[in-house]
């Protein structure tokens, strides 16, 4: 074929007659750039909130005479006092216990929950349960609160000695508000499992159950562990429903059902109080910037589990 004949053919494939670019690859430009400049601004939005938080959080350590020290290991919590004191670890103590308790609360329910949706009975799961469970993720933060005042609270307060608040209802809490994380990973999880696995281990004589504790659990134990973090994730940054029952009393508790504090339940109590600029302020957003960190954290390990579960 001669090229100066395929030449114009390239041409007018490249552009119209009057010289201008088709209409697709206009609309591929834009749409390229359209989605470019998304990713820039969430970009931009991103560092300018961290680049917030840390310029406030950093103020009190750089210029104010706060030590980091004195605010993550110091008992005592006293920011109008004449000699201000502004120990955070009874607010750390309180966000890891609250958090952890729930996690080990919703963790065995709700990877049961979808063992029995993927492996047991797969439809009932797929078309009653697995919704049933979904629709908890979409109920406000304030009507958790508000049942545990007045159903979990009252509860405890019956059959423990003291007033029923306190990490353990903050816990109770907080377990049926990461439950739909965890069941929504793990079923995710069991349901990419290959056909095969499980298919050549009942071959092999197992047994249902022998089928689901020897190879479906250890095969995606990453992947479950995964919905894990996202829940401790989860129940860490919770504000809300802690604060209407975990009682709000800056000290570590000796006991699962005695007061205690939060580093959200303090932020949200306390700032609306405060002077912007004033000390005290300052050592809210420190506690904010803590709490930025701990959630970088959990992304973090969530990562570490991702990459194992695809290196496995």
């Amino acid at each position: 074929m001669n090229l100066t004949q395929t030449r114009p053919a390239a041409d007018a494939v490249a552009k119209d007659g009057r010289g201008k670019f088709p209409k697709h690859k206009l609309e591929e430009l834009r749409g390229r750039g359209y989605v470019m400049f998304c990713v820039l601004l969430l970009i931009v939005i991103i560092f300018s909130i961290v680049y917030f938080i840390a310029s406030r959080g950093l103020t009190p350590f750089a210029s104010q005479g706060v030590s980091v020290g004195e605010m993550l290991g110091g008992l005592k919590w006293s920011p109008e006092a004449d000699t201000p004191r502004f120990g955070a670890l009874p607010f750390l103590f309180g966000s890891f216990a609250t958090s952890l308790l729930a996690a080990v609360i919703a963790a065995p329910l709700g990877i049961c929950a979808a063992i029995f949706m993927t492996e047991m009975m797969p439809k009932v799961g797929k078309n009653i349960l697995q919704p049933a469970i979904e629709l908890l993720a979409g109920v406000p933060s304030v009507v958790y609160g508000f049942v545990g005042l007045s159903v979990v609270v009252p509860f405890l307060r019956d059959v423990f000695p003291g007033q029923g608040v306190g990490i353990l209802a903050g816990g109770i809490v907080l377990s049926v508000m990461i439950l739909p994380t965890i069941t929504t990973v793990a079923t995710d999880a069991l349901r990419s499992l290959p056909a095969g696995l499980k298919e050549g281990s009942y071959a092999l004589g197992a047994t249902r159950w022998q089928t689901i504790s020897r190879l479906v659990i250890p095969t995606t134990l990453p992947s479950l562990m995964t919905g894990v973090v996202l829940g401790i994730a989860r129940a860490f940054g919770e504000a809300l429903a802690v604060q209407m029952v975990i009682g709000n009393a800056p000290h570590i508790p000796h006991s699962l059902t005695q007061s205690a504090a939060t580093l959200t339940s303090i932020i949200t109590l306390s700032m609306g109080n405060t002077t912007s600029g004033s000390l005290h302020n300052n050592a809210l957003w420190s506690l904010a910037l803590i709490l930025l960190i701990m959630t970088f954290l959990f992304v973090f390990v969530v990562r570490l589990l991702e990459r194992r579960v695809k290196h496995a």
